[in-house]
């Protein structure tokens, strides 16, 4: 998909790169991607290019649909794009309606919703009455749009919905006997989406939120506490909540534990969360799936490594990557074969081979700040 990249590098602004490509896109993108005019050679320059936020930083990818990735279209030339929100603020999910690309929305802490209707060029407080108590300084963790429809979570617990593209919201009502705080969800269908909590409980809806399914038999916790010697090593220092969950397109999940001592995966129809020791000695920082099916994996201290082949494995491959000594935070999949990660002090790199090899883009060296994470919708 031809792809429009955001990288939050402070609490108060964003920079996207622009689009080179040997293609000439239609005006009416061209607006909202700032696609260049010139054309890349063959072989391109590539010189330059709701786990829980820690700091003020995060790097969002958004793919555009209608145009299917190639290996000429290269991201480039970052710019940046400021934000009214306040230098406190912590920016944790963004979002765009699928039915009208520049209509997009921001999360964060602080009751912060930024709504923008120009493809991210400006971007403006949104007020939502119902999300609004006096009582609560809501944390919005995680939004999804399918077509018109979308739905917010956060903490305390909140579940927004809309029908109409984000134009109103309506305030669903949760039990208070919800198992952990709601970081994720996403939008699956008609009336219908999916939410994660962190500690492992998942619900499916079919109703507008009226009514919710569980999808597993019990938490995490209660999972380990029952099979505590099946040997996964750390599990007796769970403290059962996730530190990151990332969802696959076809609905498989994985999480990491709050320490990086193990991780976890979950396909639809398991009764529980399936628990796998690490496959490396340092602790685990992020997970995440690839474009292709199989699983990419970070390490405290700067490591990355591949799963083998495109299934659940517990085998992984390191690959050597140029991050100066700082931590890869998060990765994030354009196509097959092009991903950017992203990490502590502004590190860029991108990948055109699936992840085999990483080449350092140089945009955001001199930005004193970190890049939490890479996404695409």
């Amino acid at each position: 998909m031809a792809t429009l990249q955001f990288s939050f590098i402070d609490s108060t602004s964003l920079i996207r790169p622009s689009l080179h490509s040997s293609r000439t896109f239609p005006r009416n993108r061209s607006l909202l991607i700032k696609a260049s005019s010139s054309s890349s050679s063959s072989s391109d320059d590539i010189s330059r290019s709701r786990r829980r936020f820690l700091a003020e930083t995060a790097a969002i990818s958004l793919s555009l649909p209608h145009f299917p990735a190639r290996a000429e279209d290269t991201l480039s030339e970052w710019e940046r794009v400021y934000l009214p929100i306040d230098p406190g603020v912590v920016l944790l999910d963004i979002a765009f309606v699928p039915d009208d690309p520049n209509h997009g929305f921001l999360l964060g802490t602080r009751q912060t919703i930024l709504e923008t209707k120009d493809g991210g060029n400006t971007w403006a407080p949104r007020s939502i009455p119902s999300a609004e108590d006096e009582d609560f300084n809501y944390r919005f963790n995680s939004i999804s749009f399918k077509g018109k429809e979308g739905w917010i979570v956060g903490k305390p617990a909140i579940l927004l919905y809309t029908a109409d593209a984000g134009e109103s919201w309506e305030r669903i009502p949760l039990s208070a006997e919800l198992p952990g705080d709601m970081v994720y969800i996403k939008a699956t269908g008609e009336k219908s989406a999916e939410m994660v909590t962190d500690e492992g409980a998942i619900y499916v809806t079919a109703n507008r939120g009226y009514n919710w399914r569980a999808a597993v038999q019990e938490t995490v916790s209660a999972t380990l506490n029952r099979t505590v010697s099946s040997g996964i090593s750390g599990a007796s220092y769970y403290t059962g909540t996730f530190n990151t969950v990332n969802r696959s397109p076809d609905g498989r999940y994985v999480a990491v534990s709050s320490r990086g001592n193990f991780y976890l995966t979950w396909e639809p129809g398991q009764p529980f969360w399936q628990p796998h020791n690490r496959a490396v000695a340092r602790r685990i920082q992020n997970m995440g799936w690839r474009a292709d099916g199989g699983l990419w994996l970070l390490v405290r201290g700067g490591g990355l490594y591949l799963s083998k082949g495109t299934g659940l494995t517990e085998e992984f491959e390191e690959v050597p990557v140029q991050s100066r000594g700082f931590g890869i935070l998060d990765v994030g999949y354009r196509s097959t074969d092009e991903a950017w990660a992203a990490g502590g002090s502004g590190i860029l790199l991108r990948t055109t081979n699936g992840g085999q090899s990483w080449i350092r883009d140089k945009a955001a060296d001199n930005i004193a700040a970190n890049l939490y994470s890479v996404k695409s919708v």
